[in-house]
C-alpha cells in the first residue's frame, strides 16, 4: 500500500511545483516565492529587507500575478508591527490603502487603477450635488493609479480622523462642490470640471416663494435710522 502512494505523491509534487524555477517550502507546507520559467513571480511571497542607509527594514506578504502586485499586502516593520495594508490591482495600487504608526492608524487612501492592456476606460462617478445619481466617465489610460475617493487622516493617539480630503480621477475636490477641478482628460463632462461658467441656482426655500408672492407688487419700506416728526 506505501508503494502505491509513492507515485502518487510525486504526481502532487509535480502539479504544485511543476511551474516553479526556484520555490521554498514554509513551515506550515504552503509554496512560497516561487518564480516561473519566464522569471516571474508567481504565487504568496513574503520579502524580507535589510535596514540600508537610515532606511529601517521592512518585511511584506501577498500574492503576485505573473510577477505583479495583486490584492491584500501587508507590511510589517522588523519588529512584527503591522504598518500598511494596501490592495494592489494589475500591480497598481486599487481601493482601500491604509497605513499606521507604532500607536495606530495615520491615514486611509482610496485609489483606482486602470487597466493597462486597455488603452480607454470608464468610471462610474457620484455626482457631488445629487445623492445616488452617478455618471459614466471615459478616462484614458496611462499605466498608474489615480487618487479617487475619499483619503482620511487620523490623530494615531486617539483614533480620532483629522481632517479628509475627496480625490475624483487625481483631482482634489474639496469641501464644496463649486470647488471641482478640471479634469486631466479632455473626455471628461462638465460635471467633473468642465466650463466653470456653467452654475447651477439653488432652489429658494418655499417660505421664501410664498412671502415673496404675498408680497409681489407692494413696496418695501426701507428702515434708514431717522425718526419721524
Amino acid at each position: 500500500m506505501r508503494y502505491c502512494l509513492v507515485p502518487f505523491l510525486l504526481l502532487i509534487y509535480n502539479i504544485g511545483f511543476g511551474q516553479c524555477k526556484t520555490f521554498k517550502i514554509a513551515a506550515n507546507g504552503d509554496t512560497l516565492n516561487c518564480t516561473d520559467f519566464n522569471g516571474f513571480k508567481q504565487g504568496k511571497w513574503t520579502v524580507h529587507v535589510e535596514p540600508l542607509r537610515g532606511n529601517p527594514g521592512f518585511e511584506e506578504e501577498g500574492v503576485f500575478k505573473n510577477d505583479k502586485k495583486e490584492g491584500v499586502w501587508r507590511n510589517f516593520n522588523l519588529m512584527g508591527d503591522i504598518m500598511a495594508v494596501e490592495t494592489y490591482r494589475w500591480g497598481l495600487k486599487n481601493g482601500k490603502c491604509q497605513y499606521f504608526t507604532i500607536n495606530g492608524i495615520e491615514r486611509e487612501e482610496n485609489w483606482r487603477a486602470s487597466n493597462p492592456n486597455k488603452a480607454y476606460d470608464t468610471i462610474d462617478v457620484a455626482d457631488p450635488l445629487i445623492p445616488n445619481k452617478y455618471e459614466r466617465v471615459i478616462v484614458k489610460v496611462d499605466g498608474t493609479s489615480l487618487k479617487h475617493g475619499v483619503w482620511k487622516y487620523y490623530n494615531p493617539m486617539y483614533g480620532t480622523v483629522t481632517h479628509t480630503e475627496k480625490w475624483v480621477l487625481d483631482n482634489l475636490q474639496g469641501d464644496q462642490p463649486e470647488s471641482l477641478a478640471k479634469s486631466v482628460d479632455p473626455t471628461v463632462p462638465d460635471s467633473l470640471g468642465g466650463d466653470p461658467k456653467k452654475t447651477l441656482s439653488k432652489p429658494k426655500p418655499k417660505e421664501v416663494e410664498d412671502f415673496e408672492k404675498k408680497n409681489k407688487g407692494k413696496k418695501s419700506k426701507v428702515r434708514d435710522g431717522k425718526t419721524g416728526t
